[in-house]
């Protein structure tokens, strides 16, 4: 009877100059790290090492004599916390939508109106019972919205299609990169902003501070966006869903959109133009963004917000 032999397992050995965003940079020698395969690239390496670590605000990391050897997994080290405040806490992460307001340049602002006055009513319903009913104009695109696969594909799941647990009761991270982002000129967020964080099945929100310019001119201007890289690497890891809180999660410099590419299309929906997302632990909290069930559309406004239980 044949037998079965173990499957190889392989550990990278390298040196390593990590450069932070912020200031400062670390060396290692001679490390040794787990690796998935025996040809994970150079790239590969960096980003396990900065996830292995925990390392935050990593502006680059450069290998020097990476080898890749057979040799048993001893094992990664577990990133993030649970640490937040006592007691049951809800967090609003949704903008208001007032009259008139801009949400993105060349998009039409809403307009409220009235349907029915609490001066009519009377003559609809009995004497001294009032009611109102409002009316309001606006394009699916106002506020703080989710985009489903529909938004960017024909014939994909629209705001009725998507199951409800996709947007609903998720376990959150928040991966911060304001600090590293301040005074670049292409604010990206890139792979290795996220490596330290495990996102599989998590809503993966983005703070990068822009929210601090809305309703102002300066929040069309010079947004935060990720880059094609870090949405691949968002897929690949098993976000459930990716939140920003900025103008757009592409960049809009270009007519091109490669991150609403790659997660509309493996089904991943996107949140953008959250805020308070500073009011938020790196984890410990269960993240909502229902839309109402329309037929048809594929984006629509929210009332986003995080449950953090004590």
């Amino acid at each position: 009877m044949a037998v079965m032999s173990e499957p190889t397992e392989h550990r990278a050995v390298f040196d390593a100059v990590v450069t932070f965003s912020n200031g400062g940079d670390l060396s290692v020698r001679g490390f040794k790290l787990d690796v998935p395969r025996p040809d994970v690239t150079a790239d590969e390496v960096g980003a396990l090492l900065v996830g292995h670590l925990g390392l935050l605000m990593v502006g680059s990391v450069e290998l020097s004599g990476l080898e890749v050897v057979a040799e048993p997994h001893k094992g990664g080290r577990a990133t993030g916390g649970d640490a937040h405040a006592p007691g049951r806490r809800v967090v609003d992460l949704a903008h208001p939508v007032t009259e008139g307001m801009v949400t993105y340049p060349g998009i039409p602002a809403p307009t409220l109106g009235t349907h029915l006055s609490f001066d009519d009513a009377a003559r609809v319903y009995a004497p001294g019972t009032e009611f109102t009913i409002g009316m309001i104009t606006m394009s699916s695109n106002t506020g703080t919205y989710l985009d489903t696969p529909a938004h960017r594909y024909r014939g994909a799941d629209d705001l009725a299609a998507v199951p409800i647990e996709r947007l609903v009761d998720l376990d959150g991270v928040v991966v911060r990169v304001a600090d590293g982002l301040a005074g670049a000129d292409r604010p990206e967020v890139d792979v290795l902003a996220l490596a330290p964080y495990d996102v599989g099945g998590r809503a993966v929100l983005v703070e990068t501070g822009h929210a601090r310019h809305w309703g102002t001119e300066a929040y069309a201007e010079g947004h935060p966006y990720l880059t094609a890289a870090a949405a691949d690497w968002l897929v690949d890891n098993g976000a459930a869903l990716v939140g920003i809180d900025s103008l757009n999660i592409d960049g809009t410099h270009t007519g091109e959109r490669p991150v609403h590419t790659r997660l509309l299309g493996a089904g991943i929906p996107v949140v953008e133009h959250l805020t308070g997302l500073d009011r938020l632990p790196p984890t410990g909290f269960r993240f909502s963004a229902p839309p109402p069930k329309v037929a048809g559309l594929g984006t629509f406004t929210v009332r986003a917000f995080a449950v953090l239980d004590g």
